[in-house]
């Protein structure tokens, strides 16, 4: 009997080795529709999130594959696409930005890391000004707390970088009322305003001050993901929190929270793989909101 479940103890682990691993390899397409009558004419963007320096295929081959399949109008970064380090190596990223670039407009708003290492730039040695030198001669539109208007399609896209304070780990900061009209300025109520904020945690201020699409990153999706319980921690260390992964509404305003394509301490996925995320945004009066999956795994 003790070597019945001895055995069945063994393959348990195998299956949730290999479920670990296949998950940390490859990712997910999900797709998202939005329509406004703030819109104008019809667009389509995919979202890249927590990259982390991670590439599917040589010279991320099947990442770039999976986007030009897609054929978006333009890409949308909401931050992390390297991790903060002095060994930290920028040029898979900034080859897959450039050739992203040479095909697409390319909005880029920083996350944490991206921030950390503006912040204490000696902290990384060289690779700070490599980096970010090399990520404006891509052509790349660097938005923090600033903004862009593409061509006749009545949307804006936003860029918050906010304080380090609010990515304090075991508790969330709160955040005061009108920070982020301080940091970003007032909403344009006439158009349709995108929001790229790393940071999940304050997506009920990002309501309050008008976005009407908010895209975020940062935790992951829980890094793990159980049945009916959703990710399993976030990088302020809570436990199963509320934003992990998938799209929320608030106050008219809502939130599409992408799972990251990459990983970071640990660098393991659990019934949770990458995600590339696609936004289709149209200009009819109608609220529906489509989800669909497809799937992408790395060769």
């Amino acid at each position: 009997m003790l070597e019945i479940i001895a055995a069945i103890v063994v393959l348990a682990a195998v299956i949730l080795m290999w479920v670990c691993l296949y998950d940390t390899h490859r990712f997910v397409i999900t797709r998202k529709r939005f329509c406004s009558p703030k819109i104008q004419r019809e667009q389509r963007f995919v979202m890249l999130s927590d990259l982390h320096g991670k590439q599917y295929g040589r010279d991320n081959a099947v990442l770039l594959g999976a986007i030009h399949d897609l054929k978006p109008d333009g890409i949308l970064i909401v931050g992390d696409m390297l991790t903060a380090g002095r060994r930290t190596k920028i040029e898979p990223v900034i080859s897959l930005l450039r050739k992203l670039c040479e095909k697409y407009p390319v909005y880029y708003a920083n996350g944490n890391h991206e921030h950390k290492m503006l912040l204490h730039a000696e902290d990384y040695g060289e690779v700070p000004e490599k980096y970010f030198s090399a990520l404006q001669e891509t052509g790349a539109m660097q938005l923090v707390n600033q903004w862009a208007l593409p061509e006749d399609c009545g949307i804006r896209i936003y860029g918050a970088q906010i304080d380090r304070r609010f990515f304090r780990r075991g508790k969330v900061t709160a955040m005061d009322e009108g920070y982020m009209d301080k940091l970003l300025g007032g909403a344009d109520p006439d158009t349709y305003n995108i929001l790229l904020a790393h940071n999940p945690d304050y997506f009920p201020a990002y309501a309050r001050w008008g976005a009407d699409l908010v895209l975020a990153g940062h935790v992951h999706g829980g890094i793990m993901r159980l049945p009916f319980l959703g990710g399993v921690i976030s990088p302020a260390l809570k436990l199963f929190p509320k934003y992990d992964g998938g799209q929320f509404e608030e106050e008219g305003s809502v939130m599409v929270l992408g799972r990251g394509l990459g990983t970071h301490a640990p660098d393991v996925r659990f019934f949770n793989p990458g995600e590339l995320v696609v936004l289709d945004l149209c200009p009819q009066d109608v609220p529906g909101k489509d989800d669909m999956q497809g799937m992408g795994n790395q060769k």
